[in-house]
């Protein structure tokens, strides 16, 4: 039997083996903070890189997969665009997993289509999107996510109402659906470790304050604002007891079990939601689009997991797509016979 290095996984990796290339944002940009969640969750996850995708579009966001995960292969689309590219790869190799990374306006604006319909055809990865109100990369024009009524030095104030991205997801059909806030290191980590395992699309909008454009304290994507207002629905454990070799049970207290949900998860691991300030049953899509149009009202910053449902069919399974990749097919498994392909254009004439 051969004994595990200090600090390393089940692959033999230490945390250090999952990063990447140096940041180029400004620093405390909270999508910093992000891909160092990303980063962590792989590791304790054990995941093998060489098998998870990294996709973005444009903007300071879809910088970001260059600083995390260093041994996986990625892909930098056009803006908005980066839903299609992803469904092409999932399709075309359904053994690969992928975390893919957008922006408030990568997603909420240009994107807005293919955040859709890439949700309403249910392809399976996590879509994160890092959410600051601004255009940070284009020097920090409102984006779709801005507060009505925000005031900003150099663009004036912003007259229209945000779009909630949470909730646009929701009732677009995605089964797993979370907010959280950079500055909360551990509700991050937790909800993409959840969201990883989940068959089918998890999206998770991460509040991620723009440092150098959108700080104001008066703003709701500010830091000021979401370490003052933030309210964390339930304290979220995921239960896994062969998550990783040689990591213990979690479990609560025996005086903590009022108030906790468990919900149970495909592959056999189960989240715990134990009540913090809300009773909020995220099983309930009528009680998630109700406490995230309560939330807006009452200007309030909800996070935690709001809306889980059992995984639905995905893409591939609704086009009947075999298990394999698709690039290591036969000749005879992608080429159609003559006989076949006759019979084929016999039903045109």
């Amino acid at each position: 039997m051969t004994t595990r290095a200090k600090n390393t996984n089940p692959l033999g990796l230490s945390r250090e083996d999952y990063k990447g290339r140096k940041s180029t944002l400004c620093p405390g940009c909270g999508h910093d903070s992000i891909s160092n969640q990303i980063i962590s969750m792989a590791f304790e996850q054990g995941l093998e890189q060489h098998r998870l995708l990294k996709f973005s579009g444009i903007g300071c966001s879809s910088k970001t997969p260059a600083y995390f995960l260093g041994r996986s292969h990625g892909f930098n689309a056009l803006h908005g665009r980066m839903p299609s590219v992803a469904t092409g790869a999932l399709m075309a190799n359904r053994e690969l997993m992928a975390v893919a990374v957008s922006g408030d306006g990568d997603t909420g604006s240009i994107g807005m289509g293919q955040f859709k319909h890439v949700i309403r055809r249910n392809v399976p990865f996590v879509y994160v999107i890092e959410n600051n109100g601004v255009y940070g990369l284009t020097k920090g024009q409102f984006s779709a996510t801005a507060d009505e009524g925000q005031y900003l030095k150099y663009y004036g104030k912003n007259h229209f109402p945000p779009i909630d991205l949470a909730l646009e997801a929701i009732i677009a059909g995605a089964t797993f659906v979370a907010r959280s806030f950079s500055g909360n290191a551990r509700q991050v980590q937790t909800l993409l470790s959840a969201a990883i395992r989940h068959k089918g699309i998890a999206v998770l909008d991460i509040i991620s304050p723009c440092v150098t454009f959108n700080n104001d304290e008066q703003s709701t994507k500010s830091y000021p604002y979401g370490q003052k207002n933030e309210m964390s629905l339930h304290d979220i454990q995921l239960l896994a007891p062969d998550y990783v070799e040689g990591k213990a049970e979690i479990v609560l207290e025996e005086d903590d079990d009022d108030g906790v949900i468990e919900v149970d998860m495909h592959d056999g691991t189960t989240i715990l939601l134990k009540k913090i300030s809300k009773d909020h049953d995220p099983r309930s899509r009528h009680e998630a689009i109700t406490i995230l149009e309560q939330a807006q009202r009452d200007n309030l910053f909800m996070t935690g997991l709001i809306y889980y449902e059992e995984p639905r069919v995905t893409l591939a399974e609704s086009e009947n797509l075999v298990p394999q990749a698709l690039a290591t097919l036969p000749d005879e498994k992608i080429r159609p016979s003559r006989e076949a392909l006759a019979g084929v254009l016999a039903k045109f004439r």
